[in-house]
């Protein structure tokens, strides 16, 4: 049974967004009835909207029995999280291709990291970035030539600009896929002792250097719970990625199958099909609230507080600080990720990642059941994915792994949330 505080709060959310949501998704309802966005274009959109595609991606394209999937890609080769997406169109695009559909780069959008621009003049532009990458997003999607979106972003302002622009066209089945974290470099404990000693005089720069190199090391995203990390966790959490997808390494066997899975997932969810279910339908009040208590539950990023209302706003949502506040005094602490605690997301994901997590708070009633995830049902969110003799498949996580990282039943590390007002 739900916890009485979530259902209030949650009730509260929804009546004072009755207006704005409704509006909302009377826009997203009239997108929707509007049919296949290419039926409605002339030849002469058509045309320039396939011009740079080979003859077979063109007839795919302009048989409207096939889906095209917009792929809004936030690559780029400097930085460590956006480094792995090189790769994913052409993968996306060469597996359906097996099944006639087809995939487009519909757009790109700006990716800083604030690991760089600490410090430096570039820091006064980076939440400014979440409002241009929102409006990159929704500009992408205006061509209107697309029956899904897959959002290739994982950072700080990126993930959470894609999916407010993502919302403007709510009627699309709309998903992330992930990209994942690096390998643990070094220890927490060693990163903190040199820094201490650089502070005190007791070692040189060359050595505070060589050891900030080994702990950001190779491509992913850091293996410290910040915001980006808690971009991937809170999404997952509210259903919008494959479940126990968001931390899992880059360039490994699982991860190429898990962007697959989710590509031919999400080419499956043309309109008038079964399995329909647009991005209007996964975010929903019950949803964000869901984010909110997986946020405040792993003692995530404060920084993620503006960036829900601000999503929760895109869909139509009345989200605020005191909602978050009361729902933080009733969450507990159930987890203990860097700089909350010595062990880094890796662990995290060895104790069962976000479904370990998701299934502790169901257990405490913490969490609204009734929501749609973009693939499957609530209880498919607490199950971790795994290979078996190559194929892909889902394992029902019962708990904990690692009780030191992720509390076991009935263990909490802290009676309230992080946020409380």
């Amino acid at each position: 049974m739900t916890h009485s505080v979530v259902l209030e709060v949650t009730q509260m959310l929804i009546d004072r967004s009755r207006e704005a949501r409704s509006e909302y998704l009377a826009r997203i309802d009239a997108q929707a009835k509007a049919g296949k966005g290419r039926a409605g274009l002339s030849c002469g959109n058509l045309a320039h909207a396939v011009a740079a595609s080979c003859s077979s991606e063109k007839k795919s394209i302009l048989d409207l029995t096939q889906s095209n999937v917009a792929l809004i890609s936030s690559y780029n080769d400097m930085l460590s999280a956006h480094q792995p997406y090189q790769d994913y169109p052409n993968q996306i695009k060469q597996l359906l291709a097996h099944y006639g559909h087809t995939a487009q780069v519909a757009g790109c959008v700006p990716a800083m990291c604030d690991g760089v621009t600490q410090g430096q003049a570039g820091m006064d532009m980076s939440l400014f970035s979440r409002d241009l990458i929102a409006q990159a997003t929704a500009l992408s999607l205006s061509h209107n030539v697309f029956d899904s979106t897959l959002l290739l972003g994982i950072c700080d302002k990126i993930a959470p600009g894609q999916l407010m622009g993502a919302l403007t066209y709510g009627h699309l089945p709309t998903a992330f896929v992930p990209a994942g974290l690096m390998a643990t470099g070094i220890s927490n404990e060693e990163k903190v002792d040199v820094r201490q000693k650089y502070a005190a005089g007791e070692v040189g720069k060359d050595a505070l250097l060589d050891m900030e190199c080994r702990a950001y090391h190779s491509p992913g995203t850091c293996t410290f719970y910040g915001t980006a990390n808690t971009n991937q966790l809170v999404f997952e959490a509210m259903g919008l990625m494959l479940p126990g997808s968001a931390f899992v390494h880059p360039h490994s066997e699982l991860r190429k199958s898990l962007t697959e899975d989710a590509a031919l997932k999400i080419a499956s969810m043309n309109q008038g099909s079964n399995n329909f279910r647009p991005l209007s339908e996964v975010v929903t009040e019950k949803s964000l609230i869901n984010g909110i208590i997986a946020l405040l539950a792993s003692g995530g990023s404060t920084n993620h507080s503006i960036h829900m209302v601000a999503v929760a706003r895109a869909a139509g949502i009345i989200l605020t600080w005191q909602d978050i506040s009361e729902l933080s005094e009733v969450v507990p602490l159930l987890a203990r990720v860097y700089p909350n605690g010595p062990a880094d997301m890796n662990a995290f994901q060895q104790a069962g990642g976000v479904p370990a997590l998701m299934r502790r708070l169901d257990q405490s009633g913490l969490l609204h059941r009734d929501v749609s995830p973009a693939f499957g049902e609530f209880e498919d969110q607490m199950s971790l994915p795994t290979l078996n003799q190559g194929q892909l498949e889902w394992v029902r996580c019962e708990q904990s792994q690692d009780d030191s990282v992720i509390a076991a039943p009935e263990q909490v590390f802290q009676a309230t949330g992080e946020l409380v007002s």
